[in-house]
């Protein structure tokens, strides 16, 4: 009777194990074709390798699948379906017959009742056994499809099989761009792998290594429709879902001939544009084509976008130091002289350089560039006259080639052939006259200094941008403040003048805490009276006063000192010393005095001596000299004062 302790096994008869081992010794194949199953006449059996048939077979049939255990190869997996209308007996034994009829596996199994259409309990039943053999290699794997039925995970695993041998392979989630380690979660082309993520190895140092796999935490495996051989195939596809890089695309297996995967150097190419197509293809329509990036110098097909984008562009830039015969391969570009000695450029010769094709020279050195046609071609003006072109410096040339010659057709050299340049072209503007219109040197000379523009202001203002270049006229009666512009936006050496007409103060004052200087660029403060006039220039973040009688203030030729004993400075060339002295307490006695600044020489000194004492006084000097005098009095410790004249230092 069955119960827990029963025991279950399938066994090789000692036919069955008599016949693999000539198998395996002679080579030859050796084939399992059916499998039987019986009752044992209702006992509970117990498999015996003397058996040569089952104690009561109920049914013999082909096998629907033989194939080794693919976790263990010494075991075979025998399969058959029971159909629905056979049955009406238990199931407690199976045996496995081979091709000669032997039974050369047997096995007992826990009773099942196998039902009969007729008892209203029809079913499709399998039955398998697994049993243990030494060797599988010369074991013949293999059924009829004709006679037998299929499981449905037999029908699965079969379409999975052939599924995986077809070219088109389940997308990837991200491909690979240099080698990897094939082992551990990582990031790949931007992307955090998770376990289980499909992955395109395309980039191992080891092509051998390239294919499908599966991310793990451990160790990758390769995936299940691409581990084996049949299953990588020449012309493999797979697409790349995710990726920085990657993103979108499609890779085809472009290796050829047999692959043994894991043996053969795997190559794939990305295809998601498609193959080129066939050399030298002649197109139809309105074919389209991705645009070369910008300044882009390779084989790539140019659009009309790319042709749009680059405008006018030569096609290279050559730099020259030296006297230099050009060639062909100038043709179309920009040859620049860079020398600081004269030298000389030949063009390329005219013969095979098509008309209508371009050279251009350029002077970016300080010496004359000489240019001269080779051999008997001929440099020609713009209406084909002879001539010689010298270039200087910052000039340039660009020659056309027409026949045998280099025409001067553009850049400066060729403004001097045109007509536009010459002075019965050009018309003087009427004076005055503030447009955009050229000027000639006649309409500068006659303009002379004129400022922009004149304005008045009566009251405290800040002034703007336009005002420089012009005069401001201040016309206040009481004091009023302009803030001048600020220099921020004003160019370097801009001016602006400013005016006091009215009878009030006008203090000028920086914008933004900006500074108004002396010419020497000390901070001053500056105010104008009426009538006074103040010119100023813009330098870096200051309003520096450089003309206007306010500027006479800080003119050297006007200095002076305000001190008890000044001086003061005047345009002509003289000066004037003041001051004060005391008298010796000896009367008549002399007081050595220096003037507060030296004479180039003195004309004059006058002492006038102060006392309240009615007696008679006076003060006289001797010894007088370009740095000082000896002051007298006839009074004792008496105050004197003095002015003396000359010309100055």
């Amino acid at each position: 009777m069955i119960d827990r302790n029963s025991q279950f096994m399938a066994i090789l008869t000692n036919v069955g194990a008599a016949k693999l081992a000539n198998a395996t010794a002679l080579g030859i194949p050796w084939n399992l074709t059916q499998l039987g199953v019986g009752d044992a006449n209702g006992n509970d059996p117990m498999p015996s390798p003397t058996q040569t048939k089952l104690i009561n077979e109920r049914r013999r049939a082909p096998l629907n699948q033989v194939k080794v255990d693919p976790v263990n190869a010494a075991v075979i997996i025998a399969e058959q379906v029971i159909p629905a209308d056979a049955g009406g007996w238990w199931v407690r034994e199976i045996g496995v017959y081979d091709s000669d009829g032997d039974l050369v596996a047997v096995a007992n199994c826990a009773p099942s009742y196998k039902a009969a259409l007729d008892q209203g309990s029809g079913r499709t039943q399998v039955v398998r056994m697994n049993f243990v053999v030494s060797s599988t290699n010369n074991i013949v794997l293999k059924i009829d499809p004709a006679v037998v039925l299929a499981t449905r995970e037999y029908v699965d695993l079969r379409i999975l099989e052939e599924l995986y041998k077809l070219d088109s392979k389940q997308s990837v989630r991200v491909g690979t761009t240099t080698n990897i380690a094939l082992a551990g979660l990582q990031t790949i082309d931007g992307i955090a792998l998770v376990a289980g993520d499909r992955v395109l190895v395309k980039n191992q140092a080891v092509a051998k290594d390239n294919g499908l796999y599966i991310a793990a935490v451990g160790v990758w495996g390769r995936a299940p429709d691409a581990d084996v051989s049949a299953e990588v195939t020449s012309a493999l596809q797979v697409s790349v879902e995710q990726g920085t890089s990657l993103a979108d695309t499609r890779w085809q297996l472009i290796t050829d001939g047999v692959i043994v995967l894991g043996v053969t150097a795997l190559t794939f190419q990305n295809v998601t544009q498609g193959f080129a197509p066939i050399n030298s293809p002649a197109l139809l329509g309105t074919p389209t084509g991705p645009t070369p990036p910008q300044f882009d110098n390779s084989t790539r097909l140019s659009t009309t976008a790319s042709v749009k984008r680059m405008g006018v562009e030569y096609s290279g830039f050559a730099p020259l130091t030296a006297s230099t015969a050009l060639g062909a391969s100038s043709v179309g570009g920009v040859v620049a002289a860079a020398s600081v000695a004269p030298i000389n450029i030949t063009l390329p010769p005219t013969a095979g350089v098509p008309d209508g094709a371009t050279v251009e020279v350029v002077n970016a050195g300080a010496a004359a560039v000489t240019v001269l046609p080779s051999g008997l071609d001929v440099l020609a003006s713009p209406f084909a006259g002879a001539i010689s072109v010298v270039l200087g410096a910052g000039d340039n040339a660009e020659l056309v080639k027409v026949s045998g010659t280099w025409r001067l057709r553009g850049g400066a050299m060729a403004l001097k052939y045109a007509a536009v340049m010459s002075g019965s072209n050009w018309t003087t503007r009427p004076q005055f006259e503030s447009s955009q219109a050229f000027a000639t040197t006649e309409f500068v000379k006659r303009v002379g200094v004129e400022w922009s523009g004149f304005s008045t202001v009566n009251a405290n203002t800040v002034l703007g941008n336009g005002s420089v270049g012009g005069i401001v006229s201040a016309t206040s009666f009481t004091a009023i403040s302009i803030t001048l512009p600020p220099t921020g936006a004003v160019g370097a050496g801009a001016m602006i003048m400013l005016v006091s007409g009215g009878v009030g103060a006008v203090t000028l004052l920086g914008s933004n805490g900006e500074n108004t200087t002396n010419i020497s660029g000390s901070a001053i403060t500056v105010v104008l009276g009426q009538g006074d006039s103040a010119i100023l220039s813009r330098v870096p973040g200051e309003w520096r006063l450089v003309g206007g009688s306010l500027a006479l203030k800080y003119a050297y030729v006007m200095a002076a000192g305000s001190g008890a004993n000044g001086y003061q400075k005047l345009p002509s060339g003289l000066q004037e010393c003041r001051g004060s002295f005391t008298s010796s307490p000896t009367p008549g006695a002399p007081v050595n005095v220096t003037f507060p600044l030296g004479f180039g020489s003195i004309n004059q000194l006058v002492i006038t001596p102060v006392s309240t004492s009615t007696a008679a006084v006076s003060a006289w000097h001797d010894s007088a000299t370009s740095s000082g005098f000896n002051g007298h009095c006839n009074l004792a410790s008496t105050i004197c004062h003095y002015i003396a004249k000359g010309q100055a230092a």
